[in-house]
């Protein structure tokens, strides 16, 4: 059984009191507090392949490390995405959670995932990016233009999530004033109680993932009447094998969450993240401003240091033996990217941002193998010439109150980042 002690919100439990076999590093706390690393550096160190009889997420195994996250995630033969969805929470039939495991191609095993994956995967083909770089470079500048100079903002909702907005409404051609829907829609799909640790509104939450699922059936059923374009919605309606996928509700709706929390809470949390980091690390800062053109190392490593998906999950599909532990055919075995991100063994001084972290990228904050993310060099496009823009109108982005974090462990992100501009 998992301790009273470990569930205790304050984030003052030492980790080490705990026996390493009751070690649950699934607690949402934990990230909400930003006092994971301490329980990850431990499994890590003492068991980087480690085993959980019991949790509020059933038992389940976490891979720590950077290389065994890699070995999980390249072997999608054994570690199915598939048999039991990508995330640690284990959904029963109607209890409001199944929309967490949704079908889409992420939660798809080859040949079926591939197959589904390259459907869309010319809209963020190198050949669209380039096409699509001035657009976000405009949008950027628009944005940081408008700011309100030497007053206090909300960094998150002024640049973070209105930047993403944007894009995400191009990258659909949804209706630009309703950009802000897309990001609700993002943020209620992983909003279930085992994954944030809190009483949410599960009703809410099932009539606005309704209200996604009716808006995008219209646009659906628009875009197969029109010519082919280049957008998702479009790419989808006409794609040899998703152009039916209108014929099940679950699993259309499923293909378009995925495609809008993959455009959101990356770019959205890294966006947020990176300030936060440069704050946290101002002789970075000094050194971005003596040399902006480490922007796009400092892309990925900020990329590494936010870790904006925390885990995935995989089910194995027979014994396997992985870091001197046996996993049994039909366990849960979760990798927590956040953790592979901050391997001493890899990242030297791992917890610290260094914008000119030689490897930075190699960080598994995209994932690794088959399913790495299909939008992360769109990502890394759009961090790259925000914060070229940033730099060209400001000195500092200062961060001025408490940085207020999500209860969450499957997105870390950040729902407030107070800040002052000094211009330049």
């Amino acid at each position: 059984m998992t301790t009273a002690n470990q569930t205790s919100p304050n984030g003052a439990i030492d980790v080490n009191d705990i026996p390493l076999a009751e070690l649950d590093v699934s607690q949402p706390h934990l990230f909400k507090n930003d006092t994971w690393r301490p329980w990850f550096a431990r499994l890590r160190a003492e068991a980087p392949v480690h085993y959980l009889a019991d949790s509020e997420n059933g038992p389940f195994w976490s891979v720590t490390s950077h290389d065994m996250t890699k070995a999980v995630d390249a072997n999608h033969k054994v570690f199915s995405s598939e048999e039991g969805g990508i995330a640690i929470v284990d959904p029963q039939p109607l209890d409001g959670e199944q929309l967490m495991r949704d079908p889409s191609f992420i939660s798809m095993d080859e040949p079926k995932h591939a197959t589904q994956r390259k459907a869309v995967s010319p809209a963020v083909a190198p050949k669209n990016l380039a096409e699509l770089e001035p657009l976000i470079r405009e949008r950027a500048a628009d944005i940081l233009d408008n700011l309100p100079v030497g007053e206090t903002f909300n960094w998150v909702d002024r640049v973070s999530v209105e930047l993403t907005a944007r894009m995400l409404a191009t990258l659909f051609d949804f209706p630009y004033e309703r950009r802000r829907d897309l990001i609700r829609w993002s943020d209620v799909a992983t909003a279930v109680p085992k994954v944030t640790g809190e009483a949410n509104d599960m009703g809410a939450r099932r009539d606005a993932l309704i209200e996604c699922a009716t808006t995008f059936y219209q646009l659906w059923q628009e875009r197969a009447a029109q010519p082919p374009k280049f957008d998702f919605v479009s790419m989808l309606a006409h794609g040899e094998a998703t152009k039916h996928l209108s014929e099940d509700p679950l699993l259309m709706l499923g293909n378009i969450i995925l495609l809008i929390v993959g455009g959101n809470d990356t770019t959205r949390n890294s966006i947020s993240g990176g300030v936060v980091a440069l704050n946290q690390y101002p002789e970075e800062y000094q050194k971005l401003r003596d040399t902006p053109a480490l922007i796009p190392n400092m892309v990925a490593e900020t990329v590494r240091w936010q870790t904006p998906v925390i885990h995935m999950r995989r089910t194995a599909l027979e014994d396997v033996e992985l870091g001197g532990k046996t996993i049994r055919k039909g366990d849960k075995v979760v990798m927590w990217y956040l953790s592979g991100n901050r391997d001493e063994a890899v990242f030297p001084d791992a917890d610290r941002l260094i914008i000119d972290r030689p490897n930075a990228r190699q960080h598994v904050s995209f994932g690794f193998g088959v399913h790495r993310c299909m939008g992360n060099r769109l990502a890394e496009m759009q961090l790259r010439v925000l914060w070229e823009e940033i730099m060209k109108r400001f000195h500092t982005v200062e961060v001025v109150g408490e940085v207020e974090r999500l209860s969450n462990n499957f997105i870390r992100g950040i729902a407030s980042v107070p800040v002052r501009l000094h211009p330049l």
